[in-house]
């Protein structure tokens, strides 16, 4: 199977730029993923869609303001670190703009000294390990200092830093939102519970190696970078008596849905547990856990339109992704939702 089996043309005017006003609604496209029949709703009918006994398994993950714009030491050469895996000792993975200022050694100021990083290595695909020294609280200053990390595609500045979280976000960690969950408000969330439906929470922190392009044409040499996932006792034993008994378990998110499979042994029995998961999930996969799944559209090419493409089948896929563009979605992350039954 090839890189150019999923692509599709998307006009940029189709890219989101900004939420909507209210998350709930944002339109819905349900994709059958037996008959590929579509339907059109609006996001806060999902609710009509799930029922009593049925599992929402959404991520509570917490998106940290992980783009930090610093001058280097010495010379007050701007440059931007994103903020991409936590290690010990406050040492972290990180991105860094323009890389060829920042060679082992090189200190970087941000806020004035307020926190200071030092290169300390270079490892794969460029990416450096800096180690920050600061007074204080790192979370509090990042708070301080730090903006949303969001996608290259979004061209406008985020006036609500909370617009770019789920309402239901709650450890931090992850350097981009698990977007398919920003379209559930408070009030959603309680009318689902209200009808019997089970809300389970798994935590993955979402790394940008979900975003990175697929550069390998034959797609299975493609390698994904490894995420963080934890996945409590009493979630795991929700889940797993859920489909005991017969309800469809729904993942909110890619995010949630690699958590659930990789997670989940042979034998389709959820495992509570933390570690780190590189699943890559393309068409010819077999689910082990998963029934349903909740989604944004995703970039042409994408690891993420694979996924999809291994639920629904790519040829459904591709044509609800075409009918989605004719009909004038709004795209990615604070684009418009799909429910794939």
């Amino acid at each position: 199977m090839s890189l150019h089996d999923f692509y599709y043309d998307l006009p940029q005017e189709l890219i989101a730029q900004d939420p909507l006003e209210d998350r709930s609604s944002s339109r819905l496209l349900v994709l059958d993923r037996e008959t590929g029949n579509t339907e059109h709703h609006i996001f806060r009918e999902i609710i009509n869609y799930l029922n009593p006994g049925d599992c929402l398994v959404v991520n509570n993950t917490k998106v940290i303001p992980a783009r930090l714009i610093g001058n280097k030491v010495g010379t007050d050469a701007k440059i931007e670190v994103l903020l991409l895996k936590r290690n010990a000792d406050d040492v972290w993975e990180t991105l860094v703009k323009p890389g060829k200022k920042a060679k082992p050694g090189t200190k970087i100021s941000f806020g004035d000294g307020l926190l200071v990083g030092e290169v300390v290595d270079v490892v794969e695909d460029g990416n450096r390990m800096i180690k920050f020294t600061y007074d204080g609280i790192f979370e509090e200053i990042l708070d301080q200092l730090g903006q949303m990390p969001l996608p290259p595609y979004i061209t406008h500045q985020l006036k609500d830093k909370n617009r770019y979280q789920t309402v239901y976000a709650k450890h931090d960690g992850s350097a981009a939102a698990p977007t398919a969950g920003l379209h559930f408000t408070p009030e959603l969330l309680q009318a689902i519970k209200d009808k019997g439906v089970n809300i389970a929470h798994v935590t993955l922190h979402v790394g940008l190696g979900t975003f990175r392009p697929v550069k390998v044409e034959n797609i299975k040499e493609h390698h994904m970078h490894s995420e963080f996932y934890m996945v409590e006792e009493d979630q795991a034993k929700l889940i797993n008596e859920t489909k005991t008994k017969g309800g469809r378990i729904i993942a909110v998110g890619t995010t949630s849905c690699r958590t659930l499979e990789s997670a989940t042994g042979e034998d389709g029995i959820l495992k509570a547990g933390s570690g780190w998961t590189e699943i890559f999930i393309y068409p010819g996969y077999q689910f082990k856990l998963i029934d349903c799944l909740i989604t944004n559209f995703h970039l042409p090419e994408s690891t993420l339109m694979m996924l999809v493409s291994a639920l629904a089948g790519r040829d459904k896929i591709m044509a609800a992704y075409k009918e989605a563009v004719e009909m004038k979605y709004r795209f990615f992350s604070f684009g418009d939702a799909m429910f794939i039954k």
